[in-house]
Order: C-alpha cells, then structure tokens, then sequence
C-alpha cells in the first residue's frame, strides 16, 4: 500500500493553530482551522506526519500545551500528540527553517502556507520545486507576475496549487454562484468585510515598511474570489480604480490603509455590456456581534440575489463575551454527543479536506492537478482574482489611477496590467 501523504503547515498563527504570541487569539479562531482539520484527517488515516514549521522555535512549549488543552483534551477522536516542529526548540531565529522543514517531506506529500502575504511567493516556488503540493492562504500571491511564473512552475512539476478561499464551500455562497450564473448579463455587485480593530495586533510584526499585505489583500480576496469564480466564462474585469482611507492603522503604529475600496469596470463578453462591481474591506470597524461583518449583493439583468453572511439567524448571549451571532457553518468547535470533532460539515474543513481528497487522487495515479480546475480554487482558476489584487494595489500606489487588465486571444486569461492612458 502507498505511504499517507504528510502535510508540512508552514505558518503557526491564527489560522493554523490559533495562537497569536503569547496566548489565544481572541477572534472565532482561538484553536485554529489549519492544524485541527490535519490533526483530524491524521486520526482517519488520511494524513501521515504532521508537522508545522515556522521561523522559530521558542513559542513551541506555549503552541503545544495549547493544541492539547484545546484539541487533545476537548476531542476523543483528535490528538495533539506527535506533531514534528521546526525549528527546535531552542532555536531564537532562523528564516531558513520553512525550506529545512521542506526538505524532510518526499514528493507528492503537501503543504499549506498560511504566513504574511509577502512571502507566499517564495515558499510556494521552494515548495513546487521539491515536487510538494501546494495550498496557500488567500491571496495566493501579490502580484500577477508572480502568479504567472508560479502556475508555470506547478504544470512543469506536476504538483497540485490552490488557494484557500474557504466561501466557496459555504452552502449559500456555492448555491449564490450558480443561481447568479443564471441571472443573465452581470449589472452590479457591492461587497463589504471587515474586522474590528483589535485584528491588527494578529499582524502587527509584519513588514509594513515593504507592503507586506494589505486590508484588500486580506479581506476583499474573499469577494474579489468568488465573483471572478461566478462569473468564469460570462463576463471579465477590464480596470480598477481604488481608494482608501487612512489614520487609525497609523495612530496603532501599523503604517497602512484602514479601509479600502475597490471599484472595478466588467464587460460582458458576448452582449459588451458593461457592468461595475465595488469590493470595501476594512479592519479598523469596532467590536460587534460578529468578528467579521461580510455581506454582498448581486444584480444580474434578469434578477438579485444578496447575502448576509454574518447574520444566519443563530445568535447567543453569554455573561462572559456577551451577544454574538454564531456561526458553525464555517468551524464548528463544539464536540459531538459522543464527545468527538464535529466540524466535518463546515466550510473551514471541507476546503482543507477536498485538498487532502485530491492530492490522494493523484498519488495514485487517478488524476492530474488539472482536473480539479472545478473542484478547488486551483493557480490557474484564480489568476483574474490575483490580477485585480494586484492592480487595486497598483492604483492606491498611484494615487487612485485607473489600471486595465489585458487579455490576448483567450477572452478570459489576463495576461497583463498596465496605467489607462
């Protein structure tokens, strides 16, 4: 029988392990999605090591007793125990640790990348060139260059590249796709996510100075995403123009936007009508029932269809945290009857686990990456939605330009940007 494909998480903050410096992250996230959903899939015999790598060792004691005060100890069915770290413990610093944790996995084992955004690149052109499959964080990249040479590097490889934009499995947002798919010519679209203020400590050592990320990057990947993935083969992007606003970022000694906004001009491509979207994202909002507030609404030619994706009618009050509306449908913490992990239903687990599915499939021989285009949020799905990243940073850099996306003989694979003249 084949070896279990081993998993490397690069990364050992919020989104993989829920632990933020020196204590729990204080957002829905506080045991992580990432290494809960591994240490699961371990347990079911779909997974073989498990390890997680960062750039250093000194926060492990506090990472461990936290997984197993949170998984091992909540979750019959899920142990915290056996993890491989790297760097060791003792180690202060050491950049180099991703690349050493790399070359311990073999060909066809995966690894996820969920570290600031500047360094996606990077990791995933090592980790493609070692023969690894590839799950990144959104956005998958900075730059459209970027992205290019990566779905280039992937097909040479043969290695499997998606991005983590866990919305497509949500059961309103993949029903909203196909329902808004046949509403005709696209007309309109308005999107709106934020986190409150308190997000910004997640992401305070971040290098700010070189731009590692921004709110865009971070929260309008989730709309910029599922449009572009809505509207495949309808209509496409043809500019940008963004906006911002500044000052409380700055005043937390963070140097960056506080809330950007995104408007982008969409042709359709048979009738050349036109339509706009518009894409605001922010993590300066104050404390609410929700730590994100995420809603959209779609306008077709023959119909509407909008979603508030925070408010699903499931609301609690507690005399600790207070009011909050919940929201298990993306991770669900709480332990099943019989005391085990619930959470195999959730949007959160199920982007991890269909990755898991498809690389299995194509160890054995079954598959290639190419026939998950469908299925996953794959390199070469997703370079429109890095392309209008990547230009709505261009155009706040430029002092709110407007920036084309241009297109060669495919009508729907962009193959440049450049200043509208």
């Amino acid at each position: 029988m084949e070896a279990l494909p081993s998993v490397l998480m690069i990364g050992a903050g919020e989104y993989t392990t829920g632990f933020v410096r020196d204590q729990a992250s204080s957002s829905d996230k506080k045991i992580g999605v990432v290494a809960l959903c591994a240490l699961y899939l371990r347990g079911q015999g779909l997974l073989g090591r498990v390890c997680i790598s960062d750039i250093t060792g000194k926060r492990w004691p506090q990472v461990r007793a936290h997984l197993d005060e949170n998984i091992g100890k909540v979750y019959k069915d899920v142990s915290a125990v056996g993890i491989e770290y790297f760097p060791a413990d003792d180690v202060d610093l050491d950049a180099s640790a991703p690349i050493k944790a790399m070359d311990t996995m073999k060909r066809g084992d995966l690894v996820t990348i969920f570290v600031p955004d500047n360094h996606h690149f990077f990791l995933a052109k090592a980790a493609v060139e070692r023969g690894l499959h590839v799950l990144l964080a959104k956005p998958a990249v900075k730059t459209l260059q970027e992205h290019q040479e990566l779905v280039a590097l992937a097909e040479k490889n043969g290695c499997l590249v998606a991005v983590e934009v866990h919305k497509r499995w949500d059961p309103m947002y993949s029903d909203a796709r196909e329902r808004c798919r046949g509403l005709g010519d696209f007309s309109y679209f308005q999107s709106y996510m934020s986190q409150p203020k308190k997000q910004l400590d997640t992401f305070r050592g971040w290098d700010w100075v070189h731009h590692a990320s921004d709110v865009s990057y971070y929260l309008n990947a989730h709309h910029v995403d599922w449009l572009t993935w809505a509207l495949h083969g309808i209509s496409r992007p043809v500019s940008v123009t963004a906006t911002a606003s500044t000052g409380i970022a700055a005043s937390m000694g963070i140097p960056t936007e506080d809330t950007i906004t995104l408007l982008v001009q969409w042709e359709n491509v048979n009738s050349k009508r036109l339509g706009h979207a518009i894409f605001t994202s922010s993590w300066v909002a104050p404390k609410s029932d929700v730590h994100s507030q995420q809603r959209f609404h779609y306008m077709g030619t023959t119909g509407e269809v909008a979603i508030d994706q925070a408010h699903r009618g499931y609301a609690c009050s507690t005399d600790g945290p207070g009011y909050a509306s919940c929201n298990p449908l993306f991770m669900r913490y709480t332990p099943t009857a019989a005391g085990g992990f619930g959470g195999q239903h959730s949007y959160g687990y199920l982007s991890i686990a269909t990755f898991v599915d498809a690389v299995h499939k194509i160890r054995a021989g079954g598959a290639t990456p190419n026939d998950f285009c469908q299925t996953l949020a794959t390199l070469n799905t997703t370079v429109t939605s890095t392309a209008i990243l990547d230009a709505g940073r261009q155009s706040l850099d430029m002092g709110g330009k407007q920036i084309e996306i241009l297109y060669g003989a495919d009508p729907f694979l962009v193959t440049g940007l450049r200043l509208k003249q």
